[in-house]
């Protein structure tokens, strides 16, 4: 399998945003010097699951390594027809052509495999990916959830798997295009089977912190993302829904009832950002106009940013419900605690995944329906 160095052109008008082409198996049009037989080989990287973050990833991973990405036929006839384009944040945008394939059996002898299902699909995954993985790869799980790791290292026995965390969101916004909403920093559990992946990622920009406590990184970021169901109930763009004080509140509950359970099961969310995890719900409450102070930071997402559990509704997709306000009740359950708003925005999305076209819900009269207090 050749592989092109990548063509970086300057855009203009600015010295920071660059348009990379990659291509995987192209023919140089002006003739290249001879390849040292010293020079390393690229690292063989596939992604499997290649859906908004799997394709955002390998998209820039392709600057630097032999890619593949692995996903449903049209998902992968598009990226072949139109070549792979990720925008964001801000004005940086991405265009590459990796490599493609629709079967479990193109990652065979792949350095690293990137799992990025949703986590219904991770089992279903390691079944798939087992028959096909080299003794030497190492398989990343960039999942949300806090079990897919283990539950990958369950499934095959002998390799090496380490739990990872993706901290932006990406959604897709046309055929083989997507957008990166916000930023932030990969996080891998800390191992020396990660060194090479860490460093052909950092050079192709992505940046990636290795950490030792990846179970508290993936219960914090749990907390963040029982906003994905708020958002995908709202209809709105992140930046507008975490502005309006109704459906903080409704996240706010959702988090205290999460960081209940978490201190029954011995859990201590990681710290990832300027506020502690046990002060997130008493912010989150605060009005409009002091929240922005306060909380800037959040807010600092563009205006396409949504979560991906709005794309799944919009695209008539199951959702991850069952892995973000799922675990908060399985955890309530096996501590005999109380988690009602979980509970009921769990209902909520469920119904919407059955409901074609159902209308957004406004934030009060999504506050409201915690209790039940009115009808919609």
């Amino acid at each position: 399998m050749p592989f092109t160095p990548p063509e970086v052109l300057p855009v203009p008008g600015t010295d920071t945003t660059v348009d990379r082409t990659v291509t995987s198996g192209a023919v140089p049009m002006t003739k290249e010097p001879p390849v040292s037989e010293d020079r390393p080989m690229p690292p063989r990287i596939a992604v499997f699951g290649a859906g908004s973050i799997g394709c955002r990833l390998g998209g820039a991973l392709a600057a630097n390594a032999d890619v593949t990405l692995v996903g449903r036929p049209a998902a992968m006839a598009e990226l072949d027809r139109e070549g792979l384009t990720v925008t964001g944040p801000g004005d940086r945008r991405l265009h590459a052509r990796p490599r493609t394939a629709v079967e479990p059996s193109a990652v065979a002898g792949a350095d690293f495999v990137l799992v990025t299902v949703k986590s219904t699909g991770t089992a279903a995954a390691a079944e798939a990916l087992a028959p096909h993985l080299s003794a030497h790869t190492v398989v990343l799980s960039f999942q949300n959830g806090l079990h897919n790791a283990q539950l990958l290292r369950d499934a095959l026995p002998g390799r090496p798997v380490l739990a990872g965390m993706v901290p932006y969101n990406v959604v897709r916004t046309g055929p083989a295009s997507f957008h990166q909403g916000t930023d932030g920093r990969l996080m891998l559990e800390r191992a020396e089977a990660a060194q090479p992946f860490v460093a052909v990622a950092r050079a192709a920009g992505l940046p990636v912190e290795l950490r030792e406590d990846m179970p508290q990184v993936q219960a914090a970021k749990l907390l963040m993302n029982l906003n994905n169901a708020v958002n995908a109930l709202s209809g709105l763009p992140l930046r507008e829904q975490l502005g309006s004080r109704p459906y903080r509140l409704v996240l706010a509950r959702c988090q205290r009832e999460a960081l209940a359970v978490f201190r029954a099961a011995g859990i201590g969310p990681a710290r990832l950002g300027p506020v502690p995890a046990a002060l997130m719900p008493a912010v989150l409450g605060l009005p409009d106009a002091v929240f922005r102070r306060a909380a800037a930071a959040s807010l600092r997402v563009d205006a396409q940013a949504r979560s991906s559990m709005w794309e799944d509704l919009q695209r008539g997709r199951p959702t991850e419900i069952d892995e973000l306000q799922g675990e908060v009740l399985a955890l309530a359950a096996r501590h005999r605690l109380p988690a009602p708003a979980n509970r009921r925005l769990h209902a909520l999305v469920r119904a919407a995944e059955s409901t074609p076209d159902a209308p957004p819900w406004a934030g009060p009269a999504l506050l409201a329906a915690l209790d039940d207090v009115e009808p919609r």
